[in-house]
């Protein structure tokens, strides 16, 4: 294995911890700061636009400047947000943070360029489900840790904890080696993306896959608490189990083709938003949680499915628009699932249920057939 790929590997693991040990009670932190369900909705929607914008000039950079300064910004900033979001002592500064470390989501198409050039004679589906699994590793210890240290000393210690570990994986990011920029053949340009079909065709598709696929998700931790009467530890109990499928699932749908593996993610989030509704008991909640497993693999498995729709030279920029496309979900979503909750704090269970059947079936009809077949020289780091 390229050496890089071990150094981002243990960074990802480091970084996954500390986003682990807030990512699934953020809700609840925002709940007990004073937002109710739709306040909620609209920060997460808030959060989703800095995440969509980021995107595009990101991959479009990637392309350009090379994806090591781009990887490296992303670490910092998020550092840096962590340090906001435990300094703050109510909602709105908090709110703050929390919108400035949204913006790191900008690291996704570099970090999905350098891990597709430095894969070697992997596959980029194995590729990458394998990097995206070291985070997820992280998010099995992190969302346990953070639910015991929120229980005993209180959500806002949890952030203190985690700007140490975003520290730590900052100084891991730094020892990946830089690669060389792609070579563009200004003579013979490659088509531009707006007029590749195929690649249009292939993100709507992948939009509405991540709708479906989110839109149970934003306001569960609320649901298990208020509705449920389940703990903060039981809900960072239920995260690692989630941390436990996102590695077990991204490795295990990873080694399918890419089509196959896309259609089976969004089987198992479909389980999941099933057992949350109609089960009862941790046991259920904790498979509902490790199929949730399933999302983040389906995300890997989007990128994989774009990358032979696409010139080499295209990839950063490709990568990018993708992913803002898939992350406008994150503004949507969370305000109908705010509203959905206030209404009935249960209602967005059978809407997510059905819509992802329909998805499920257009997924299995339209999503692409042929298995990538990279072409191009491999870069090394």
């Amino acid at each position: 294995m390229n050496p890089s790929l071990i150094w981002l590997a243990m960074a990802l693991f480091t970084w996954g911890i500390g986003e682990g040990m807030f990512f699934y009670i953020q809700p609840l932190y925002l709940q007990q700061l004073g937002a109710d369900p739709v306040m909620i909705g609209g920060i997460l929607s808030g959060a989703g636009i800095a995440m969509t914008v980021a995107h595009i000039p990101a991959g479009y950079l990637a392309d350009r400047i090379g994806r090591r300064p781009l990887l490296i910004a992303a670490w910092m900033v998020g550092t840096v947000s962590a340090a906001l979001m435990a300094a703050a002592a109510s909602l709105w500064p908090f709110v703050i943070g929390m919108l400035f470390y949204s913006f790191t989501a900008f690291v996704s198409s570099p970090l999905s360029s350098y891990t597709t050039a430095a894969r070697g004679q992997w596959s980029v589906a194995r590729a990458l489900t394998l990097v995206s699994a070291s985070f997820n590793l992280g998010m099995v210890v992190g969302p346990l840790t953070g639910g015991w240290i929120g229980e005993n000393f209180g959500i806002r210690t949890i952030y203190f904890v985690a700007s140490g570990l975003f520290i730590l994986s900052t100084i891991l990011i730094t020892r990946i080696r830089p690669q060389a920029r792609d070579v563009h053949n200004e003579d013979t340009p490659p088509p531009g993306l707006l007029n590749n079909q195929r690649y249009l065709a292939f993100l709507a598709l992948a939009f509405v896959v991540a709708f479906a696929s989110y839109l149970a998700q934003p306001l569960t931790p609320n649901f298990l608490q208020n509705e449920r009467g389940l703990s903060l530890s039981q809900i960072g109990l239920l995260g690692a189990l989630g941390g436990i499928g996102n590695v077990v699932l991204s490795l295990l749908f990873g080694q399918f083709k890419a089509r196959n593996g896309y259609l089976l993610s969004q089987a198992s989030v479909f389980l999941f938003a099933l057992f949350i509704w109609q089960g009862s008991g941790i046991p259920l909640y904790g498979l509902a949680y490790f199929l949730l497993g399933g999302f983040r693999a389906a995300r890997s498995l989007a990128t994989a499915q774009i990358r032979p729709l696409i010139h080499e030279s295209q990839m950063g920029l490709a990568y990018g628009f993708a992913d803002t496309i898939l992350n406008s979900t994150l503004i949507l979503v969370p305000l109908l699932a705010g509203f959905l909750y206030q209404a009935q704090p249960d209602l967005v269970y059978p809407i997510a249920l059905a819509t992802l059947l329909v998805v499920i079936l257009v997924s299995y009809l339209f999503a692409p057939r042929e298995e990538p077949q990279p072409k191009l020289p491999l870069e090394q780091a």
